[in-house]
């Protein structure tokens, strides 16, 4: 979704983030064996964030959501759609402009700047990246089943569908809603299998968002009145 503004990502990489093994950079082990490591990753990371703007994908979305309740289940942990101006967004793997407690991940903290080796929260523990690295719990993967369940209308934008759990929530939307899968490289695996209503669009995020988008608010749209997304 956030490649056209910029953001770097790590799929296509042959599981390097730029230059780096992914499980040096986004792991609890990689964490425990060199913190600046990690540390200077993300602070690289939010040093780009601030650097680049929402694209047409985004935008295009802020659009369908004057017509219909949208909710943005996201992978990305930047804050695009955000500044695009959706309103409804759950981060599913975490949210790179904050910083966390190490002892209490109730503690999160609002976070632009670099984070330090030393940067502490109120109980005296380390910060770190508020981001869910892989081995970890995904806290709001529940929250984020329950919107897919509810969904008249499905999207799945910019996602290679390969990352678990994450690419199994598409398993919960209910039996015969349209589902649109706008990627320029989709790839099918079990759960997009076993969905008959899916339509896919081999595009980037900003094309094919914006077909998508003039559907809905067109005849699609009108036949849907006004529910959820």
């Amino acid at each position: 979704m956030s490649a056209e503004s910029g953001i770097s990502t790590f799929r296509d990489a042959n599981g390097l983030w730029e230059n780096h093994d992914i499980m040096d950079v986004a792991s609890p082990e990689g964490w425990r064996r060199d913190r600046e490591l990690v540390l200077d990753f993300y602070n690289q990371r939010r040093r780009q964030l601030l650097q680049v703007e929402p694209n047409a994908g985004h935008r295009a979305l802020v659009e369908l959501e004057a017509a219909f309740s949208v909710h943005i289940i996201t992978q990305n942990v930047d804050d695009l759609h955000e500044r695009a101006g959706s309103s409804r967004i759950l981060h599913l793997h975490g949210e790179l402009l904050k910083a966390r407690s190490t002892v209490d991940e109730r503690l999160v903290y609002e976070w632009k700047k670099d984070i330090e080796v030393g940067d502490k929260c109120e109980r005296g523990s380390q910060l770190r990246p508020h981001i869910v690295w892989f081995g970890e719990m995904v806290p709001l993967l529940e929250p984020a089943a329950r919107l897919v369940i509810e969904a008249d209308v499905a999207l799945i934008i910019g996602t290679s569908m390969q990352v678990y759990p994450a690419a199994g929530l598409i398993g919960y939307a209910r039996a015969g809603i349209p589902i649109f899968y706008i990627d320029p490289k989709p790839a099918i695996n079990h759960e997009l299998r076993l969905l008959k209503t899916l339509q896919i669009l081999p595009e980037p995020a900003s094309a094919g968002v914006r077909k998508v988008v003039d559907e809905l608010l067109g005849g699609l749209g009108n036949m849907l009145d006004g529910d959820g997304i």
